[in-house]
């Protein structure tokens, strides 16, 4: 089940303007111009930034998420029409031949069950035609990014043209090993509206990643550094082999 920040109408529509600036997604860009991709999955595609971003430059780009309130949001969108819009996660995709699947930002850890995530990695192994790459980041749990995550260092006034100001912050609400939870509260200012959002994410060590991955069969080519968040977390490039 999707968090409610992405299948709430409401909290969906606010989500670019509360976090506009995606430079994460340059490093994603770059990866795919460097592997000269032509076709993309975007695994966990939310509003559509990612999949617009590169649908702009002419691939050929298919974007799933389970929550249907970011999927409106996303075709809504100038240029939506170039985008493949699938409902649904990794675990049932339609046939696929892609050069390259993706999964920014949280994408990849929002993904706690063990048993889905090894289904999501072997559902995006059959998207990925022979030699494609699967690219994915993942926080360094060692880093403890948890500690960090409190209403001081996040509460923000946000005024949103036709929405007024919003109010938001984040609060982890539990750290059980590798699971870490966490609630975002938005309060409206125009009717003083409330709504909360929990959330869970699985801090996976390096090893642990490329070890699942060899499972499902993906030959780990490369393990980088994200430009935006430099020692904070893993980036795996992972590839289905080719014939």
């Amino acid at each position: 089940m999707p968090d409610e920040c992405f299948r709430h109408p409401r909290l969906a529509a606010i989500y670019d303007p509360l976090d506009p600036d995606r430079g994460d997604l340059d490093a994603y860009v770059a990866i795919a111009a460097e592997l000269e991709a032509r076709r993309v999955l975007d695994i966990g595609c939310g509003t559509g930034v990612f999949a617009l971003l590169l649908a702009r430059r002419g691939i050929e780009v298919v974007g799933v998420d389970p929550a249907l309130a970011s999927l409106d949001v996303a075709r809504a969108k100038s240029g939506a029409e170039r985008v493949r819009w699938v409902h649904g996660d990794a675990t049932a995709l339609p046939a696929l031949q892609v050069d390259l699947a993706t999964m920014t930002a949280n994408a990849a850890q929002e993904i706690v069950d063990p048993s889905d995530w090894q289904r999501s990695l072997r559902g995006a192994y059959d998207a990925l035609r022979p030699g494609g790459y699967l690219v994915f980041e993942s926080r360094d749990p060692a880093k403890r990014a948890w500690e960090r995550w409190t209403r001081g260092d996040s509460y923000r006034v946000t005024e949103i043209p036709g929405v007024g100001a919003v109010e938001s912050w984040v609060e982890v609400t539990g750290v059980d090993g590798p699971l870490v939870s966490f609630r975002w509260t938005f309060v409206f200012a125009e009717d003083g509206d409330v709504l909360t959002s929990d959330s869970t994410l699985r801090f996976r060590e390096r090893a642990e990643v490329e070890a699942e991955l060899v499972v499902c069969g993906y030959d780990v080519r490369d393990v980088r550094g994200a430009p935006d968040r430099p020692g904070l977390e893993f980036v795996f490039l992972a590839q289905r082999p080719p014939l």
